[in-house]
């Protein structure tokens, strides 16, 4: 177990502390198992990893699940060592690649009382099979990409703080005198939902987190053969050059040559994989979902990745929207116009956009692209990214 430890410490000295996500302060850190779920490059190991070094390393333990020591360990053996020789935290990352993680999981909660024990993963899918089989033991939570707001943070310095969605719409968001916040916005739409921004090679990152998910995650959890994690890509290639569109998978299995039911599967996993993201009707139930539901990709930066040639530009702005609002507000598609968010009809397009469409609608908002400030019933989009 010394190896764990050396790794460990060597891990900490190098997370840095000047900015803590916003996931951090809404996790009750008190409760004996938490799962921090998350899509690969969010940044699940630097969140944990921060939490340790704002408590101390004091009977505490942080490892990788994937490390070569549990070749000739078991996970549950190597909890119950810790805890026996006083060990009182112990974060466990990257858990779902440890083969029998929830079954061990369950025999540390159940042996080891007085251990905290926090796990992290990317394979959503996985994660999310394994929690169910744990029932009520854990406690999960989700850690969405950056938002513009956290982006402004990490990568300028411009520090403010989260917005409520009822002052976003009474135009309380406040930029620093001297910033003009379009430029940044363009910035973070191409390359700054994932923490990994500053790296140079930052598309190409992006491109192995697309392709780890399409061709690792979700064919280990949905045990598909090769021909079948192929379609996955198939899939993702014609969903990129077709979103936001009302699905039709019957028409998209006729041009991959596999049956309706294959495609709804196959969307089903990388929605569940946060690489799309699919908008309902707030009255239709999920029987519906191949009709009526809209599909976008996960995040605009997905967008930029996958399209060939200039992507849409009203497909960024109401991707933007979705993905910003999703993470703490219930969004459903408006039959009038784009959304409906907490009862509030939104129709998002440029700054030329007029009130035509909401003319006739109560609580109704414009929210426009290339704007810095807003009034009456028309919002900047960018103020949407000032959510969390």
């Amino acid at each position: 177990m010394e190896k764990l430890y050396e790794l460990f410490y060597a891990k900490l000295a190098e997370t840095p502390t000047g900015f803590m996500r916003y996931l951090h302060q809404h996790i009750n850190w008190g409760n004996r198992i938490i799962a921090i779920l998350g899509e690969r490059g969010v940044g699940k190991t630097t969140l944990i990893l921060q939490k340790i070094k704002q408590d101390g390393i004091d009977n505490t333990l942080y490892f990788s699940a994937d490390n070569v020591y549990f070749g000739q360990h078991t996970l549950f053996d190597t909890a119950n060592e810790f805890y026996r020789k006083g060990g009182k935290r112990l974060y466990i990352d990257e858990i779902h690649k440890y083969p029998s993680w929830s079954t061990e999981l369950k025999m540390i909660y159940d042996y080891c009382p007085q251990l905290q024990v926090v796990v992290t993963g990317s394979s959503i899918l996985d994660l999310y099979k394994g929690i169910a089989d744990l029932s009520r033991r854990v406690i999960m939570y989700v850690l969405a990409g950056l938002s513009f707001r956290e982006y402004l943070a990490m990568a300028k310095g411009i520090n403010l703080t989260p917005v409520s969605f009822d002052d976003i719409l009474n135009h309380k968001v406040v930029f620093p005198e001297g910033e003009r916040p379009l430029a940044l916005f363009d910035d973070y739409l191409k390359t700054g939902f994932y923490p990994f921004w500053h790296e140079a090679d930052y598309m190409t990152r992006l491109n192995n987190v697309i392709n780890q998910t399409v061709e690792n995650d979700i064919p280990t959890y949905a045990r598909m053969n090769v021909a079948t994690s192929r379609k996955l890509k198939q899939l993702l290639f014609i969903i990129s050059q077709s979103v936001p569109f009302k699905p039709n998978y019957t028409e998209i299995g006729a041009a991959m040559e596999c049956d309706r039911g294959t495609v709804a599967d196959l969307a089903f996993y990388m929605e569940k994989a946060r690489l799309i993201m699919s908008l309902r009707h707030q009255d239709d139930g999920m029987k519906n979902f191949g009709k009526l539901g809209k599909i976008y990709l996960g995040n605009t930066n997905l967008i930029y990745a996958l399209s060939e040639g200039k992507p849409d530009v009203g497909n960024i702005r109401e991707t933007f929207f979705l993905s910003q609002m999703k993470v703490s507000q219930e969004v459903y598609a408006s039959k009038a116009a784009d959304f409906i968010v907490n009862g509030k009809t939104f129709e998002v397009g440029g700054k030329s956009k007029g009130k035509k469409q909401i003319a006739e609608i109560k609580d109704a908002f414009v929210v426009k692209d290339d704007i810095e400030y807003g009034y009456g019933n028309i919002i900047p989009l960018w103020h949407f990214g000032m959510s969390y």
